[in-house]
């Protein structure tokens, strides 16, 4: 399926674009990033976590742009809009979306054009859509 999407963007999310995840840590670790907050290496810390991963996925960046290339996904955020979804019914053409990132669907998607036309979702990252549209779509998501 070669339908054009509207624009691909690879970004990194601003502050109020971000996911919230929980992680848990022992004692001796927490203390140890809280010495260093206090010791001002970091501002906070959520600052030293973000600062750690971003360090680890920029040691691994070949490998996730390789996994990347090879397994077809899209690097950054894709949406797909009522219009976008429309145009793939006319065509009679349905969307194997697969984001590692950020992929949305438009809160004013209808759940049953998004079966008409969604095949399959595969996202590592973060999907919004509608939960109408989630919901229609849960045997669908991988």
């Amino acid at each position: 399926m070669f339908l054009m999407i509207q624009k691909i963007e690879v970004l990194r999310p601003k502050g109020g674009e971000t996911e919230k995840i929980t992680i848990n840590l022992g004692p001796v670790d927490l203390g140890q990033i809280d010495l260093l907050v206090e010791e001002g290496f970091y501002s906070n810390r959520t600052d030293l976590i973000r600062t750690a991963i971003r360090n680890q996925l920029a040691t691994h960046s070949q490998v996730v742009n390789e996994t990347v290339t090879r397994r077809a996904l899209v690097l950054g955020m894709q949406h797909f809009s009522k219009r976008d979804l429309e145009a793939a019914r006319e065509a009679g053409e349905r969307f194997d979306i697969q984001v590692l990132g950020l992929a949305s669907i438009a809160a004013d998607v209808p759940a049953e054009l998004a079966l008409e036309t969604i095949a399959s979702i595969v996202v590592l990252g973060a999907f919004h859509a509608s939960p109408a549209v989630k919901a229609a779509l849960a045997g669908r998501i991988a």
